[in-house]
This record gives C-alpha cells, structure tokens and sequence, in this order.
C-alpha cells in the first residue's frame, strides 16, 4: 500500500494548506468546552460522506485540495454515554438538515452505556436505550459489545469491527479518564494499541477529549501516544466584546511539514449551521 495515502478532513481551507492527513492516523481532538473539538469531528464526517451522495456538496468541500485521497466509506460513532439519538438530534439541532441526512445513511452508531456504567451508581433504566425516533438503519443492537471485560474491552470489541475504512469517533476519551477502575496505563496502553492498529483500516480515528479533566502528565501521555493533535481554544481580543474560536496543530508532522511556514500558527475558525466547522484567517503566534 503506497505510504502516502491521505484522507481529506473536509474542512476545506485545513485541506488546501496541509494535504490532508495520512491514511490510518489517530487524531487526538483535544478543547475546551464549545471550542469546536467535537463540531470538527462532526463536519469532517459529514463533508467526507458528501462525496458518495452530494457530488456538489464534495465538490465544494474538497474540491480545493489535491493529493492521493482515499475517502472514507462510511461513518463509526462510539460512544460510551451517549445514545444514537442523542448525537443525532444535536446535528439535527446545529446542522443544516443535509448533515443529518447523510450521517443517518452512513452512520454505524455503538451504543457503550451498558458497559460503561454496569457496576455504577447509574441505575440500569438510565442506561438503557429506548428505539430511536430516528432512523435506527446500521445501528448495531444494544448490548452486543458488552459482554466481559468492562468499558475498554468493549471499546476495543466495538472499534475493531466498525474501523476499518471509515472515519472513527470515540466519544470520548474524557469519559474514560473520569471512570472508576480504569487506570492510567490501561488508558495510555489501549491509546497505544489503538494507535497501531489503526495504520491497517486506512481510514482516520478521531479520539475527543475535553481539556483539563485528565492531570498533565496523563494528558501529555495521550499526546505522545496518537499521531496527531489538533487544539481548540476560546480567545479573546482586548480590542473586541466577543471571543473568537481557533484551532493549533501542537503535534502532527506529516501535516505541519506540509503547511507553509508562514501559515504555521493559529487557525480561526467559525461554526454555523449551513458549513459546518470552517477556518477562515490564519494568525502567526
């Protein structure tokens, strides 16, 4: 397989300066709360799967880049608390209706909870999950990644049989550091292991994580432990009454060694409902 495979992000501006990113990578989506971690995740999914249905819609969000893509086939969501039809009604409620549209047709959804929280406080009735009032098409049943072994046994059950070829999101990491009984080494451990498997799905894993809930030092082992990472902060200009998002690339260099020197800095960006994530000037730090 030639080594320089990559896979559009679908945030187009992002693309045209970097090339994409190389197949088989593991992207950490490290930010604070409302920076833009989890809507880029979203609009990465949703843009890459415009191109095996809106031709138009690809066009105009990858059109602009160039380099030996391979697109994604399909979207897989992992989630360890949340529902299918949560997720999907937060697109629903940000997106325009496109992005739930064709998330719905490409969305292979794993339902976690009833791992996660077995042996909880939470009683198995907030666990478990009604059927959806949305389309419940290649959902898979709950609790089929469930038995034996806790949260990350099922983790690692579910990714490796939705990975492959798609654009994987792990929703998220934050609630492995929170819960009781899982390690810092069997995290760091399974983000390792993660990492090296992924080089064989040829598609991309994107692992959210709120910023700050893990301790430095186990915040600094994820980083080491994933390909790439890609920061979303708020910040504010003593000039202006309103904070602005932005988007710094602290690890990633198969990307950075393609983005020009002078663009090597913080990225804007700005979230709305018909673009989804989008960077719209650059700023030198």
């Amino acid at each position: 397989m030639p080594t320089d495979r990559r896979v559009p992000t679908g945030v187009a501006d992002f693309d045209s300066l970097a090339g994409g990113i190389p197949a088989g990578s593991v992207v950490l989506l490290i930010g604070e709360a409302g920076a833009g971690h989890q809507e880029f995740a979203l609009t990465s999914a949703a843009h890459l799967m415009f191109h095996h249905d809106e031709q138009q819609m690809a066009q105009f969000y990858l059109g602009a880049a160039r380099g030996n893509f391979v697109i994604p086939k399909g979207v897989a969501y992992v989630s360890l608390t949340r529902s299918r039809e949560q997720v999907l009604r937060e697109v629903e409620g940000s997106f325009d209706p496109l992005y739930l549209e064709v998330l719905e047709r490409h969305l292979t959804f794993s339902d976690l909870s009833g791992a996660y929280f077995a042996d909880s406080v939470v009683p198995s009735n907030w666990a478990s999950t009604p059927g959806s009032l949305l389309s419940a098409a290649a959902t898979p049943s709950p609790g089929r990644f469930e038995a034996g072994g806790g949260p990350l046994a099922a983790l690692t059950r579910a990714m490796e049989e939705t990975g492959p070829s798609n654009v994987l999101i792990l929703d998220s990491l934050t609630d492995l550091i929170v819960r009781r009984g899982i390690s810092t080494e069997d995290l760091l451990t399974f983000v390792k292991g993660l990492r090296r498997r992924a080089k064989t799905w040829d598609g991309i894993v994107y692992l959210e994580l709120s910023k700050g809930v893990a301790p430095s030092d186990v915040e600094q082992g994820i980083i080491d432990s994933v390909d790439g990472v890609l920061a979303f902060t708020w910040t504010a200009n003593p000039l202006r009454s309103s904070r602005q998002r932005v988007l710094v690339i602290p690890k990633f260099m198969p990307v950075l060694a393609h983005v020009p020197h002078e663009h090597q800095g913080r990225f804007v960006i700005r979230i709305s409902a018909l673009t989804g994530l989008v960077t719209t000037q650059y700023e030198r730090i």
